[in-house]
């Protein structure tokens, strides 16, 4: 019996380590990853608007001698619009550009002492002589003199307009008339191009049946 249970001891201690390694280790939750700062780049919406100037108005660039621009003004805003004007004709005064003291020349603004449509105040910009090429548009005159004040002023240029479609520009061509017809030669109307000419009728004579 002794020796029976030496080799049952015997087998016991040799099998013993062959069974621990088939046993799989317990499971550990695995530790979760280490966190890195996200290298994604805000969206636009996180990103702030940057600030930037009040955009002015396109280029106005005139083709014919004479140029001529029309501002419907609301009637409570007159002071605004005319306080821009100042700050404008302040700025020819200013300016060293040879081209905006040559606008400034031929830069005249009326009033109108009609009023315009829906109860508006009409100012005119007559320029005369037009500047072949020059930029007319208020901004760029007015952000080169008033850099720090430009987007007040704007405001106020904005605000006195009666809203989309106040300003109209036009192009000045002088007229020049046809020649007179000789001494002695009626005047007749001319005809559409490609329309032929209808004959006269003879006018009837007095007393006679129509």
């Amino acid at each position: 019996m002794v020796a029976l249970g030496m080799i049952l001891v015997a087998t016991l201690s040799t099998s013993l380590p062959v069974a621990a390694q088939t046993v799989p280790p317990p499971t550990t939750p695995a530790a979760p990853p280490p966190t890195t700062p996200s290298t994604q780049q805000p969206g636009p919406s996180t990103v702030p608007a940057p600030v930037v100037p009040p955009t002015p108005l396109t280029a106005r660039t005139f083709t014919a001698p004479t140029g001529i621009v029309f501002h419907a003004v609301r009637p409570e805003r007159v002071v605004d619009f005319e306080t821009v004007v100042g700050y404008l004709q302040s700025a020819f005064e200013k300016s060293t550009d040879p081209q905006v003291r040559a606008q400034a020349k031929g830069w005249r603004v009326f009033k109108a002492t009609e009023p315009g449509p829906n109860g508006t105040v009409l100012y005119a910009f007559l320029l005369d002589p037009a500047v072949p090429g020059a930029d007319y548009a208020l901004g760029p005159i007015l952000s080169d003199a008033y850099p720090d004040q430009i987007e007040q002023i704007w405001k106020l240029y904005q605000g006195a307009l009666a809203g989309p479609g106040s300003q109209t520009l036009l192009n000045l061509t002088p007229v020049q008339p046809p020649p007179l017809p000789t001494s002695g030669t009626a005047p007749t109307a001319t005809q559409p191009s490609g329309t032929p000419a209808q004959p006269s009728t003879p006018a009837a004579p007095p007393g006679t049946p129509q």
